[in-house]
């Protein structure tokens, strides 16, 4: 894994204030609570949060599965929030491929591996030639040349997720988008999905954003956003490499475009925070005290 250094580019995917509300007859939920998020070209990164936290939201809105109520999403030159129907469904065939967590519904079951990688190609209007030696090659590059005309029951949970993200790529769409990939997999298995996400990423420059519920995705990637009550909250970066021992992540807290800062629980409960605080600024630094809560005049 490379070292994450600040970019000098505009980021590929940008997602600046987002609001996602899923409105029912009896209710409205919001799932995103002014949401800010970049994501620089090429790289590895993942989002994890506790279950309604929004992480699932925010992938579907990048997937174009679903737009956002407010806000403004960017990947790459494409407001996701203006595109139109027609819009999105080109954009999910050539600019976005998706890996969900269940195997059963990334491929077809009775077609095999090297079918199912061309199946995405030829619906996109690739000849059958150039699909097959496309398909014969992200299959080598996951590690999987030897498993090419074996349906899915003839593999492994991991050999299918790697066959997934074979399939996801298959139309060379700039960015790869994964729904807890290794929720199903044990350890050593997981290992081997994530090696092969870098493999592809080293050879295709192709920008990775995984969603996961689980904590020790910060040993394999080398930037984790976490998520809370539908907004950003905190960041793990790790800033160097050094052969094969890795510097520990550092975390750091987010700031958002309306200067808005998620205070972790632990800290909240040991300041005793209620509804109000004092700030002040002292030199390089920021305090921040708690304050009685006054009860409103009669």
């Amino acid at each position: 894994m490379n070292p994450v250094t600040q970019p000098s580019t505009p980021p590929y995917v940008q997602c600046e204030d987002v609001f996602k509300i899923h409105k029912t007859q009896e209710l409205e939920v919001v799932a995103l609570r002014g949401l800010d998020l970049s994501v620089a070209s090429g790289e590895v990164m993942a989002i994890v949060g506790a279950s309604g936290s929004g992480k699932s939201t925010l992938l579907n809105i990048l997937a174009g599965l679903d737009q956002p109520s407010a806000g403004r999403v960017r990947v790459g030159q494409r407001d996701l929030l203006t595109m139109n129907d027609q819009e999105l469904v080109d954009y999910r065939r050539a600019e976005v491929g998706f890996v969900w967590q269940q195997t059963g519904r990334n491929l077809l079951p009775y077609l095999t591996a090297r079918e199912n990688v061309e199946v995405p190609q030829l619906v996109n209007g690739t000849d059958r030639r150039t699909a097959g030696a496309r398909a014969l090659e992200l299959l080598a590059q996951v590690g999987l040349a030897a498993k090419a005309e074996h349906r899915p029951n003839q593999m492994s949970g991991g050999e299918q997720q790697r066959v997934a993200i074979a399939v996801a790529l298959a139309n060379q769409p700039p960015l790869l988008l994964a729904d807890e990939p290794t929720g199903e997999l044990d350890s050593a298995t997981a290992t081997e999905v994530f090696a092969a996400l870098h493999t592809l990423n080293e050879a295709t420059g192709v920008t990775v954003v995984i969603v996961s519920h689980d904590r020790t995705i910060t040993e394999r990637v080398d930037r984790v956003v976490t998520m809370r009550d539908g907004r950003t909250a905190a960041e793990f970066v790790r800033r160097a490499t050094f052969g094969r021992e890795r510097m520990a992540m550092e975390e750091f807290a987010l700031v958002d475009r309306s200067g808005r800062l998620q205070i972790p629980r632990e800290y909240v409960d040991q300041l005793g925070l209620g509804t109000r605080a004092t700030v002040e600024i002292h030199g390089d630094h920021v305090e921040l005290r708690a304050a009685p809560d006054h009860e409103a005049a009669p």
